[in-house]
Formats: structure tokens, C-alpha cells, sequence
């Protein structure tokens, strides 16, 4: 009880004291910080989004700072008042989470830019960062209708309202409509647990290419798929490295990139409070390497459908359909 109302206290001269005056110079950056749900190491996602964050410090030649496992109220109302008094006047929360309580301490910051992902929420120095990935699905999906021998494809997914989730259907179905599409959700990014459970499912069902279209257990079920022979779509970073034998290609969100886009915006006073979405055309999403086994004649078409959309940002599905 003592600590929240300490914390309490503190937000209240802090916002006593911005109002008087302001602590950060405006549009420009002073130092950064980051907030993450769960640990960095192993987690493609978070990874990516520390990448971006050391990048930004290079940059401009500042400070960052980044706290790890934060997903309650008390943790991250402490946490913000400790960046802030750090001098942190641009708050990334790597995660949907975060909204609702960003929303609540940019009153108390007016100075502070507060930019969290996959949200609805905004305001005036509140921005939600958004992956449009159902082009990116797509694209990943017609790989995988190319590939499968069994015309059994499973998606290992974390949440029903992932947009690369219904790309990826319509990808294996465009290029492959006699292939079907398993498809099962775990409700949460991080549980591996749940997700070999899954996936050891659709392999007894013949499942023969996977799409893990999660954090923490993407890489590690990617793993497992090469153990057993088979083929896997990777997730947010390049991950045939890693896994030679078994990955396909993968389905690249490059937060790393967009963090440093959005701070770059922000040093120069035009970050606006609003929903920000990103698609191929701002070169924030990307295809990965192609694995020698895919034919290269596939791999000329695929790149050119890519480059149409971008042109167009129609897929070829929804230009037989115009």
C-alpha cells in the first residue's frame, strides 16, 4: 500500500512540475526506454525491438534503457516514473498490453511520447504502431501450398485476431487449393508448453509445413520441425539461419526498423498521436532468404507478386476478384 502511494505521489509532482514548466525540450529526443512483457533473449519480437532501441542510441548519442518481464499496473506505472526521472521522454511498450495504461500516464507526461503496438488507443502524445501483416501471411502461405507434400499445412497461432493468420489461409489456398490449413490458437505469445502440444498433433495428422506464428516459441518449434524433416515458415526475423534444413522462408516484421523510423519522427516533432499502420510499400516488412529446395521458377514468380503489390497493394487474389 506504502509503495502505491508513493508511486501515486510521485506522478502528481511529477505533473505539478511539467505543468510549470517543461523538463524535456520539446520534439527532441533525450533518452529512450523500453518495456517489455517478458525477457528479451530467445524471443524474436523482443530482440528485434532491443535491436532497434540500442540502434537509437547510437544515433542520437543518448542513453536508452529497457525493463523486462513488465506486465502489471503497479510494474509499469513504477517503471514509467523511473525512465522519466532518468530523462526518457520517448516510451516504447513492445506489446498490445500497454495501451490502456499508457493512455492513463500520458496525462501525467505531457512531454512524454508514449508508443506502444497492435492498439486502438491514442491521443495527443500517444501513438499505436501496427503491422499490417496480411500481405505478408500471403505471401508466406503460397509458399507453403508450393512445398507441402502431403497438401497438410498447419498454423501454430497465438492469438485469433492476428491478421498474417487469415494471409497465410488464403496464401496456401491461392496457390494450392486442393491443400488444407489446420489451424489452432494458444491465447498467449509465450507458451511453448501449449505450442508443442499443437504442433506434435498436426504432425501426427500429417501435417508437413508449420507457421508458428508466435514469440517465445516460434524459433523453438522451428527447431523441432527440423529434428523431425519437415518444413516450417519462419516469424518476425530471418530464421532459416538457424534452421537450414526446415525453413522455407520467413515472414519478416522489422520492429527494429520502425523503431528508429519513429524516433526519428518523433526528434523532429512529427510523431503523431494516432494509429500508425505499416505494410511492404514502407519497407518495414519483408520476405526472408529462400531455401535452396524451393524451385527457383517459383521464387521469380513470388518476388514479382511481391513487387506488384507494393505497386498496387492489391494480392493476386483480390485482383481476380476486381
Amino acid at each position: 500500500m506504502l509503495r502505491a502511494f508513493k508511486s501515486i505521489l510521485f506522478i502528481c509532482l511529477t505533473f505539478l512540475f511539467l505543468s510549470g514548466c517543461s523538463y524535456f525540450e520539446s520534439g527532441q529526443i533525450q533518452n529512450v526506454g523500453m518495456l517489455l512483457d517478458s525477457t528479451i533473449d530467445g524471443n524474436a519480437w523482443n530482440e528485434s525491438g532491443y535491436e532497434g532501441l540500442l540502434r537509437i542510441g547510437e544515433k542520437y548519442d543518448m542513453d536508452v534503457y529497457y525493463k523486462e518481464n513488465i506486465d502489471t499496473e503497479e510494474e509499469i506505472r513504477k517503471a514509467v516514473d523511473e525512465l522519466v526521472y532518468d530523462g526518457v521522454n520517448l516510451i516504447f511498450g513492445h506489446g498490445s498490453l500497454y495501451g490502456d495504461y499508457f493512455s492513463d500516464l500520458s496525462h501525467y507526461y505531457p512531454d512524454v511520447h508514449f508508443v506502444y503496438f497492435n492498439g486502438g488507443i491514442y491521443g495527443e502524445n500517444i501513438t499505436s504502431l501496427n503491422f499490417n501483416s496480411h500481405a505478408m501471411g500471403f505471401f508466406g502461405g503460397m509458399v507453403a501450398g508450393k512445398m507441402t507434400k502431403t497438401n497438410e499445412v498447419g498454423v501454430i497461432a497465438a492469438f485469433l485476431w492476428q491478421p498474417e493468420i487469415e494471409g497465410f489461409y488464403e496464401g496456401v489456398k491461392y496457390q494450392n487449393p486442393n491443400a488444407e490449413v489446420e489451424i489452432d490458437y494458444i491465447k498467449g505469445w509465450d507458451d511453448t508448453e501449449t505450442a508443442y502440444s499443437m504442433y506434435e498433433k498436426m504432425k501426427n495428422e500429417n501435417v508437413d509445413v508449420f507457421y508458428p506464428v508466435g514469440n517465445a516459441y516460434s524459433e523453438k518449434i522451428i527447431k523441432q520441425v527440423e529434428k523431425d524433416g519437415l518444413y516450417a515458415i519462419g516469424y518476425v526475423e530471418n530464421q532459416l539461419e538457424f534452421a537450414p534444413n526446415a525453413v522455407l522462408t520467413s515472414t519478416i516484421q522489422q520492429v527494429d526498423k520502425l523503431y528508429e523510423i519513429t524516433a526519428e519522427k518523433f526528434n523532429k516533432g512529427k510523431l503523431e498521436g494516432d494509429i500508425l499502420t505499416f505494410d511492404f510499400q514502407d519497407g518495414v516488412i519483408s520476405l526472408g532468404e529462400f531455401n535452396k529446395v524451393i524451385p527457383k521458377d517459383f521464387i521469380e514468380t513470388l518476388n514479382k507478386t511481391v513487387e506488384d503489390y507494393k505497386e498496387s497493394s492489391l494480392l493476386p487474389n483480390e485482383r481476380l476478384e476486381n
